[in-house]
């Protein structure tokens, strides 16, 4: 499903193993991940119980210096995100689209650019369903 906001797919593969994957697809599409949030534990930690949910934030510094080059605004948006969800025992994954960035931030040239690292991103996605 896609909308302006963002790309989303689900699986039947297990939660962990798309987790696993997208860490690794993400690598070899010469992006980095910069870290990976376990929501669910930090929820759990203060006894809230949540199913399963990371969201791994990821980076390529050639194009993070490309876009703050041509904007300062563009930090705000960073570092991409992936959403890896269990919804009613499917494995989700939600890409906030880059492309979002280049409709809030009009008129810098961000186009291209963001159309280059959301299509990359898509990529990692669809490789690690």
């Amino acid at each position: 499903m896609e909308n302006q906001l963002a790309y989303t797919i689900s699986t039947d593969k297990s939660f962990d193993e798309v987790v696993k994957s997208i860490e690794d697809k993400t690598a070899q599409n010469k992006f980095r991940v910069l870290h990976t949030h376990d929501v669910q534990g930090t929820l759990a930690e203060k006894g809230f119980e949540h199913a399963p949910l990371k969201i791994i934030e990821v980076c390529n510094s050639g194009f993070a210096n490309e876009a703050l080059a041509r904007d300062l605004m563009v930090a705000m948006f960073m570092p991409c995100k992936f959403v890896v969800a269990d919804i009613d025992g499917k494995t989700s994954v939600t890409l906030v689209r880059p492309t979002m960035i280049s409709q809030m931030i009009p008129g810098v040239g961000l186009d291209d650019l963001a159309a280059d690292v959301e299509n990359t991103l898509r990529k990692v996605m669809d490789e690690s369903i």
